[in-house]
């Protein structure tokens, strides 16, 4: 499953810096399925869902931090575990109950968004 930033989060900063697919952005920052991956132009998602990787996308959340669950794959075939909840000084990354994902759907994810 993807991971999510509770609203517990300070702000802190610490976790964007340490996600492999730019999946962890600033509250009311606006996003891109592009930014940190090789996703150009329009894509068909693992998921099935087409986007224009280079549109901008609105905030998540304009209050903290947050990660967007179609670029999250909680650090799968790059670490062993997600490096935002490794670096998170309040525990505020936690596992989104909503977005369930197996391994292997995360692995492919991951190939998917950074040509493997």
């Amino acid at each position: 499953m993807a991971i999510i930033i509770t609203d517990e989060c300070i702000n802190c900063g610490a976790c964007e810096p340490e996600c492999p697919n730019n999946a962890i952005y600033e509250a009311a920052e606006d996003w891109t399925y592009a930014q940190g991956t090789e996703l150009k132009g329009q894509v068909v998602l693992p998921n099935g869902n087409e986007v224009d990787a280079d549109e901008n996308q609105e905030p998540i959340d304009d209050e903290v931090y947050f990660i967007v669950a179609d670029k999250c794959t909680e650090c799968k075939g790059f670490h062993d575990e997600p490096q935002c909840a490794a670096v998170c000084p309040v525990d505020c990354c936690i596992p989104d109950e909503d977005v369930v994902e197996t391994e292997e759907e995360l692995l492919v994810k991951k190939a998917f968004m950074h040509k493997e």
